[in-house]
């Protein structure tokens, strides 16, 4: 069985970046993930980095991880990390993890 990979598309605007994501959030794709908002926190930082979730199908306990380590990184670096269009399934995960509270949700992008 093939698995879903994640696929990333970068937009940027003046006062944000906003990073699509459409796939799975795993052990398998995550240090793409991480690579791409470190590298967007090492630039001269946008005020905010949204990243949009509605094609997110899968988010295991590493992709967990990593949302959290990066909304850390981003408080570190003075930007605001937010998850938008975050799935039912995924609000269910975080609320049973306890991490809903660890990451700024919002409600759009």
């Amino acid at each position: 069985m093939e698995r879903p990979e994640l696929s990333i598309a970068v937009q940027r605007a003046p006062d944000e970046v906003v990073i699509a994501l459409a796939g799975e959030i795993d052990v398998l794709t995550v240090t793409e993930l991480s690579t791409i908002v470190n590298e967007l926190l090492v630039e001269p930082p946008s005020s905010r980095i949204v990243l949009d979730m509605s094609g997110v199908t899968f988010c295991d306990s590493q992709g967990l991880g990593t949302l959290v380590v990066l909304s850390r990184k981003a408080q570190h670096a003075q930007t605001v990390l937010a998850l938008a269009n975050v799935g039912d399934f995924l609000m269910r995960v975080l609320d049973i993890t306890g991490l809903r509270s660890a990451l700024m949700i919002s409600s759009t992008a």
